[in-house]
């Protein structure tokens, strides 16, 4: 008997309404292979080469566990073929001491060494589902979060997603990873032993029910895209920190961010921010001046927030990230 629901027949998962069966998972396989790999990127090629391989074997899914363990399973071992191949991800902040606020420490771009990157809410977080699973998932993709997931070993950081994040039974794990319940239960003490006091270090993303953080937020749009470096500085925390993937250099303090952007970064002046939703919070696109007219690409910013004040920015100087977003190749004046 075929399950139109499913696309099942019997065990098998067949045709065009198996294909959506296994297209309805996409967008929760994107959020684990992001936390798993630290690129967004990465992770809708990883999820995509789930479904090539999910598609070929279709055959070989005989139903003992269900159509979505069984597509984590293979999502994990497409991870694990890209994590053996490349070093950890980071962010500039993880690799040296601050820069000074001068041209001559900005060096050139480092395409040798993988970075974290963000990710759009709508391929990462699920749109519906109980408030506290909600949170949960948006704090689960934080950017000092997945930053702070890079430093486990694949398989611990496999089980503390599982468990923690996405609330599997030890049982389950053990069954995805072929691997016993009291290995995947010191596996996951190891795990929060590691993350303990590093993805809570730079601060909170605000979201945006929060309407303190909104207006802070507000106000930081309208001082950058006046320019008004300033008022701009008055929003920060003194130990605020900047950092620009794909450069390596990255600044402490809200003095030394001041002094950038009237000296090294003053070209983004006259820019306009655009909103968009990242890594479960507010972020921006960042458009500057295009000489031809209107404002051009330049980059994905995403804050965070201590308090009453802003506590850091990455910037991500990537302009391939804007179809990933939706956003327009170009604004109009």
């Amino acid at each position: 008997m075929t399950s139109a629901a499913t696309g099942q027949v019997g065990n098998r998962v067949t045709g065009p309404a198996g294909r959506s069966a296994l297209e309805g998972h996409r967008r929760e396989l994107t959020g684990y292979c992001y936390r798993m790999l630290g690129s967004a990127f990465d992770a809708e090629d990883a999820v995509q080469e789930t479904m090539l391989r999910a598609w070929r074997g279709v055959d070989r899914f005989d139903g003992r566990s269900s159509l979505r363990t069984w597509l984590y399973r293979i999502a994990h071992h497409v991870c694990l073929d890209q994590l053996s191949s490349r070093r950890r991800r980071a962010l500039p902040v993880d690799l040296g001491s601050p820069s000074a606020p001068v041209e001559t420490a900005l060096g050139g771009p480092r395409s040798d060494q993988g970075w974290i990157g963000p990710a759009p809410d709508r391929s990462v977080l699920p749109d519906v589902g109980d408030p506290a699973d909600l949170a949960l998932a948006r704090e689960s993709v934080r950017l000092a979060f997945v930053a702070a997931l890079q430093h486990l070993p694949p398989r611990q950081r496999a089980v503390l997603i599982l468990r923690d994040v996405l609330r599997w039974q030890a049982t389950e794990v053990a069954g995805l990873l072929d691997d016993s319940v009291a290995s995947v239960n010191s596996a996951l003490q190891r795990a929060r032993a590691t993350m303990a006091g590093r993805s809570a270090a730079d601060g909170t993303t605000p979201d945006d029910l929060d309407p303190a953080h909104r207006r802070l937020l507000d106000r930081y749009v309208a001082s950058f895209e006046r320019y008004d470096i300033d008022t701009l500085v008055s929003l920060l925390r003194e130990d605020a920190t900047h950092c620009m993937p794909p450069y390596r250099m990255w600044l402490r303090g809200a003095t030394d961010i001041g002094r950038w952007m009237l000296g090294p970064g003053r070209g983004c002046r006259g820019s306009r921010l655009l909103r968009v939703s990242a890594n479960g919070g507010p972020a921006f696109a960042q458009y500057r001046p295009d000489p031809a007219g209107g404002y051009r690409p330049f980059s994905i910013q995403l804050p965070t927030v201590s308090g009453d004040r802003i506590s850091g920015f990455t910037h991500f100087l990537d302009t391939r990230l804007f179809p990933l977003f939706g956003l327009p190749p170009h604004l109009e004046p």
